[in-house]
């Protein structure tokens, strides 16, 4: 798969136009600038998380036991649980309303930065054996997931329930292609390693 296309399946699992409700209902008690410097804050928290397994979820791994092939099962199984959320979704209108001003949780994970999100970085690293340039892919899918919500309030406006409902819908459908691609690659590659071909 190109950086385009990595960037682009990681940019779906991210759910940026999914989310904006969320952000809405959580920070729709806050003054517009303020809201524009908690959704700044808690993005950067969520790049640092994705980074973090980027460079050091390998190592990680490694330290607990758990090969990349259980990482792409577990993770594609994670992400179809999320593309079917996103697919049928609950009915509950309104998040959970918070008392506390948002930090860490529930904005950059694991709404943001999620265990999906998470397991994405570490597979996808893991075929581009670069951590660079996994680091250029993170961004590129980063940067446009940080410009919807920070413009979230006016998307909703714009788009209104049901456009973001499709599009959420949409993404869905994406994501589920994506999970089952994963489940197949890491069961395929556990059991080449399990049984290997006689030489």
């Amino acid at each position: 798969m190109s950086i385009f296309g990595l960037s682009l399946s990681l940019f779906l699992v991210l759910n940026a136009l999914g989310n904006i409700p969320v952000f809405v209902g959580l920070l729709s008690k806050y003054a517009e600038k303020k809201q524009r410097r908690i959704i700044i804050r808690e993005l950067l928290i969520a790049l640092f998380i994705l980074v973090l397994f980027n460079f050091f979820g390998d190592e990680l791994l490694r330290w607990i036991g758990i090969s990349q092939e259980t990482v792409g099962i577990a993770g594609g199984t994670l992400l179809l649980l999320i593309a079917l959320g996103m697919i049928f979704p609950h009915n509950s209108e309104h998040p959970e309303t918070h008392t506390h001003e948002p930090l860490i949780v529930p904005l950059a994970t694991p709404i943001v930065a999620g265990p999906g999100a998470i397991s994405t970085v570490m597979v996808y690293s893991e075929h581009v054996s670069n951590s660079w340039l996994m680091l250029a892919i993170i961004l590129i899918a980063w940067t446009p997931t940080f410009l919807i919500l920070l413009a979230s309030s006016h998307i909703k406006h714009f788009l209104g329930r049901r456009g973001l409902v499709a599009c959420q819908k949409l993404g869905g459908m994406l994501i589920s292609l994506i999970a089952v691609q994963m489940i197949c690659t890491g069961a395929i590659n556990l059991l080449k390693h399990a049984f290997p071909p006689a030489s």
